[in-house]
């Protein structure tokens, strides 16, 4: 079957061949064919004269009598009325001569973008269909224009196609060359949105005029030929285009390292460009339409080339493009549409007033009765054209494919972009991201970076201070400066990674932002600001990464770690201080171990009162000493028996336990202040800098001086610029009363450089404030952010080329972010609160022991507590009690001593047993509280 078919087209494109050889010789034939036929007439307007004009001119002509040919039985005729048009003038005058003279059903066209926006307006006033197949602004949309067609890609399609070859081989970054029309502006604000949404940066935007003269392009491209950026996208016109590409040529621009996209308005047309043309573009990458193969199109683009000789025999076109089988497809679509809705109705246009003579009478055009109806058929036309599916989706053809072209000769497709799959080698094919080998410029097959370096300018601070971190030195001899320090040696061996890495040699220049004196021509800030001044590519220096700065710049990864400190003089050393001994307790501590003494003497006393212990007999005041001297004798003389009952000797072992605790605590911290070195700062409180008018100190040109007034509330008044540790010292030394500072404020790295030479009489105090530390700054979104920011990984990660840049300039390692010395300012006496927990449980035993030494202390409680309940339970207020025996030894146990003749009298008639009843509740509970004093008195 499919033999037949094959076999039946073939006939059929000859008969048509056959067709078109004999079509032109008797007009009278086609007015005989067209007598019993319903004429209808559409109006094409564009220029023959250009190559994109002269292909749909002879696409369209074919078209018409191709669809009829295969047609004959249908009653109605495609009559088209091709006009001229040149400009935005004779495009309106022509659309109006269109609709008032010829009463057309619909417009194709126009060729002319600017002429464009008018022709969509004037459809709708007319509800006339204008269809286009040339490119046309993106702002004119079908859905807000409903009697608008386009029949080309969707731009909106396009531009993603576009970012997923730029996220393929990882270009984050892009100049933009469009030519300055009307859709060369619409189509790059889609392309814009969809690079931005992607986070693909565009460094540069080069809009170049369709009549720019070549000196002005040259002048362009010798601009652009000096950024970093190698990633170039290029959407022009052929003609433009072509000029560009041989521009680029003899720039040397087409070399290895440089990769140029160009859009569809190039790259659908590239089989009719010159081949000095193409030989200039090899190399670049095109995304364009996608064109499925077939046998039709094969025979079609032979009889197309023979309707070019026999039509337009002295023209320059030798090949047809896209918009040519669009052309082609527009015609039959139309030819469909038309013979479904035929009406007899004739004419179509319907003018409720006068029509006017002129031609250009705007106001005198009617509304097409047919038109509406005519605009929806086409939408829903569907079918299988040369150009592929022609399938209208909200009034823009369906083209969901793209083809990724290597321009090597006419195009080799390397790969497919589809909505769904993104790219792919094939469209069968399953794995994304995929596409074929693709020769770059420069016959180079390995894919560029991106973006390269002509030549890196590099800022750098001028010091007069603290030269192991930047040093800038005249060498008279070389004349040139030489570079050295910590800063240097950090960023020139992360330049050798960033360099193995590209595969690239990047050639830094230095140079000092210095003013005519040989000084700093600003602060840091105005050092970074020269970056966003184009000035400078970077800035290598002991740079403070602050948030503030990057606003204009930004940071690689920090290679020191770092935050802010304060720097002050230290007191006198407290070993000289008469009153030392003191110091190991706070005063709080003091009193708390006083307290506790008489607290335990007092406890001892009152459980021995009723003893014959003879220390704490005598009279009150021989007593009171005895409660004052007690827990001193205890420690002093612990052979002595100074209490006799069980529960004094626990309470006395819990005080012995104490106060060993305190001596070995106390003694260890009078050492420590005796034997360490105590460097005590000046001054620990920020409040009292800023309220008694101190002044402080910074390193002049550093943030730290905008962080004392605006994070640390100083006035500006208090502040003082320092350059070099010898101004430090002097100002310190000074003190704020002789014209010097009270505190210098600076961070880490510098001060550790500061107390390796002077530590004996300075150190730090207050909190430490922290910073994102020391890094390089480099332009925003500059791709060498990440590269250095890696290198700095590594070079940090390596501990031994680490330390050994360290040693070299510092002699130690000083760029840790701790400080060696304790900056802490609080005191190292021992509080109360250290001993809290062991105070607590000294007072808990001790209560403890008392209670049960001395049960009157609570059993008087315990026994009201028992009355009140047995009185609740008892039905009436007469109870009557039991007396039981009681015997009361000879001997107390709880002291260990025998009663004396009146309490064993006492006991004796306490054996008696009495019965009886007793009313009320009172007698009973005066009896048993007398038996109670009796027995413990």
């Amino acid at each position: 079957m499919a033999t037949i078919k094959w076999l039946f087209l073939d006939l059929l494109l000859l008969f048509l061949l056959f067709h078109d050889a004999v079509a032109d010789q008797s007009e009278s034939n086609v007015e005989k064919i067209t007598e019993s036929k319903t004429l209808v007439h559409i109006g094409a307007i564009f220029d023959p004269d250009t190559l994109d004009g002269a292909i749909a001119e002879i696409s369209m002509s074919l078209a018409v009598a191709d669809f009829y040919a295969l047609h004959p039985n249908y009653q109605s005729r495609l009559s088209v009325h091709f006009t001229t048009a040149k400009d935005l003038v004779t495009t309106a005058a022509a659309a109006v001569d269109l609709l008032k003279k010829f009463k057309v059903h619909a417009i194709i066209g126009p060729q002319i973008q600017a002429a464009a926006p008018f022709l969509v307006e004037l459809g709708e006033k007319a509800q006339v269909p204008i269809i286009s197949f040339f490119e046309t602004s993106p702002a004119l949309s079908p859905t807000e224009y409903p009697f608008f067609i386009r029949v080309t890609q969707n731009d909106s399609l396009q531009v993603k196609a576009i970012s997923a070859v730029l996220q393929n081989f990882s270009w984050h970054e892009v100049v933009l060359m469009y030519e300055d029309t009307d859709y060369g502006a619409g189509f790059i604000s889609f392309l814009v949105d969809e690079l931005q949404e992607n986070d693909i940066r565009i460094s540069h935007m080069s809009k170049i005029p369709t009549s720019a003269e070549d000196f002005q392009i040259s002048k362009e491209l010798s601009k652009l030929s000096t950024m970093q950026t190698r990633v170039f996208i290029v959407h022009m016109n052929t003609a433009l285009a072509s000029r560009l590409f041989a521009l680029v040529d003899k720039k040397g621009m087409m070399s290895e390292g440089y990769t140029w996209i160009v859009t569809a308005r190039s790259s659908n047309s590239l089989n009719v460009l010159d081949s000095e043309v193409i030989d200039s573009m090899e190399g670049v990458l095109g995304v364009r339409s996608h064109l499925p193969k077939s046998k039709e199109l094969g025979l079609f683009d032979r009889r197309w080339k023979s309707k070019l000789h026999s039509m337009k025999p002295n023209s320059s076109v030798t090949e047809i493009n896209i918009s040519g089988l669009w052309a082609y497809d527009t015609i039959f679509a139309l030819a469909k549409a038309v013979e479904k809705i035929l009406s007899p109705t004739n004419p179509s246009i319907v003018n409720p007033n006068n029509p006017s003579e002129s031609t250009t009478d705007f106001g005198s055009l009617g509304i097409s009765r047919t038109g509406p109806i005519l605009n929806n058929q086409i939408l829903n036309t569907q079918f299988k054209g040369l150009s592929g599916e022609f399938h209208l989706v909200n009034g823009q053809l369906e083209s969901p494919v793209f083809e990724i072209v290597n321009v090597i000769g006419t195009g080799r497709v390397v790969g497919y972009w589809t909505s769904e799959k993104g790219l792919t080698q094939t469209l069968d094919s399953t794995s994304k991201n995929d596409l074929k080998r693709i020769i770059w410029p420069g016959d180079s097959t390995i894919a560029p970076t991106g973006w390269a370096i002509p030549s890196l300018v590099v800022g750098t601070p001028v010091k007069l201070g603290f030269p192991e971190f930047l040093r800038v030195r005249k060498d008279d001899y070389l004349n040139k400066n030489i570079y050295s320090g910590f800063c240097i040696d950090i960023f020139n061996a992360a330049l050798e990674i960033v360099e193995e890495k590209l595969g690239m040699k990047i050639h830094p220049q230095f140079f000092p932002y210095e003013d005519a004196n040989g000084e700093m021509a600003g602060t840091y800030d105005d050092l970074l600001r020269q970056i966003k001044l184009k000035k400078f590519d970077a800035v290598v220096g002991d740079i403070s990464i602050v948030a503030s700065r990057t606003d204009y710049v930004e940071f690689t990864l920090p290679y020191s770690e770092s935050g802010v400190t304060m720097l002050v003089p230290v007191k006198r050393d407290n070993r000289h201080n008469m009153w030392i001994f003191l110091k190991p307790w706070t005063w709080d501590l003091w009193l708390t171990v006083f307290v506790a003494c008489i607290f335990i003497a007092l406890i001892i006393r009152t459980m021995e009162r009723q003893t014959e212990n003879s220390e704490f007999a005598g009279s009150p005041r021989r007593q009171l000493g005895m409660i004052f001297m007690f827990p001193f004798y205890a420690m002093v003389i612990p052979q002595r028996e100074l209490v006799v009952r069980d529960c004094s000797k626990f309470v006395l072992v819990i005080w012995l336990w104490l106060a060993f605790i305190l001596m070995q605590s106390y003694t260890a911290s009078l050492s420590s202040i005796l034997t360490v070195d105590q460097l005590e700062p000046t001054f620990a409180d920020l409040k009292k800098l800023r309220t008694e008018s101190h002044f402080v100190g910074f390193q002049n040109g550093s943030f730290v001086g905008d962080f004392l007034v605006k994070q640390l509330n100083f006035s500006s008044n208090q502040t003082r610029p320092l350059i070099n540790i010898g101004e430090y010292k002097e100002a310190l030394s000074k003190g704020s009363r002789n014209g010097g500072v009270s505190a210098i404020f600076e961070e880490i790295p510098y001060i550790k450089v500061f107390l390796k030479k002077y530590s004996s009489k300075y150190t730090t105090a207050g909190p430490i404030y922290r910073t994102d530390g020391l890094g390089f700054a480099f332009a925003k979104d500059s791709p060498l952010v990440s590269h250095f920011s890696q290198a700095i990984l590594l070079v940090r990660e390596n501990q031994t080329r680490m330390d050994r840049i360290e040693k070299k300039y510092f002699g130690e390692n000083v760029m840790t972010p701790t400080l060696a010395r304790s900056i802490s300012s609080e005191s190292s006496s021992l509080r109360a609160y250290n001993f809290g927990g062991l105070f607590i449980i000294v007072g808990i035993a001790t209560l403890l022991a008392l209670l049960i030494s001395e049960r009157y202390i609570w059993q008087k409680p315990v026994s009201l507590v028992n009355k009140y309940l047995t009185s609740q339970k008892s039905p009436s207020n007469e109870v009557e009690l039991v007396a039981q025996p009681t015997t009361l030894p000879e001997t107390d146990i709880a002291g260990g001593h025998s009663l004396s003749p009146d309490q064993a009298e006492d006991s004796g008639n306490s054996e008696r047993t009495n019965f009886g009843h007793i009313s009320g509740d009172t007698s009973a509970g005066e009896d048993e509280t007398e038996n109670a004093e009796a027995h413990h008195s």
